[in-house]
C-alpha cells in the first residue's frame, strides 16, 4: 500500500522530519518526508496495512515540540516502487 499524508499544524523547525523518518524505518516502511512550502509536512509512505495504520497513529502524536492539528491522508496507485525511506529537502 503506498499513502500520502499532509501533516499540519506546528510541525516544521521542531524535528517533524527526522522524527517521521526514524519511525517508519522502525516499521520498514519506504517513501520521503518533506517540508512544503504551506507550512505542512508531506509523506510518502509504502508498506504493509498494519504499519501504515501504526504509523499514521503516531504522525497524528508528533515530537514532543509539534503540535499536530490536522492529518490528510490518500491512497495512491501501488505503481510507485520506493527502496528506502529519506528526508527530502
Amino acid at each position: 500500500m503506498t499513502r500520502r499524508y499532509l501533516v499540519s499544524g506546528k510541525v516544521q523547525g521542531v524535528g517533524f522530519r527526522h522524527f517521521v523518518k526514524g519511525y517508519a524505518e522502525s516499521l520498514a516502511l519506504r517513501g520521503w518526508v518533506s517540508n512544503n512550502h504551506e507550512g505542512q509536512v508531506e509523506i510518502i509512505a509504502q508498506g504493509n496495512g498494519d504499519a501504515l495504520q501504526s504509523f499514521e497513529v503516531t504522525l497524528r502524536r508528533g515530537p514532543p515540540l509539534s503540535y499536530v492539528d490536522h492529518v490528510d491522508m490518500f491512497d495512491l496507485d501501488d505503481c510507485i516502487h520506493l527502496q528506502r525511506f529519506y528526508i527530502r529537502f
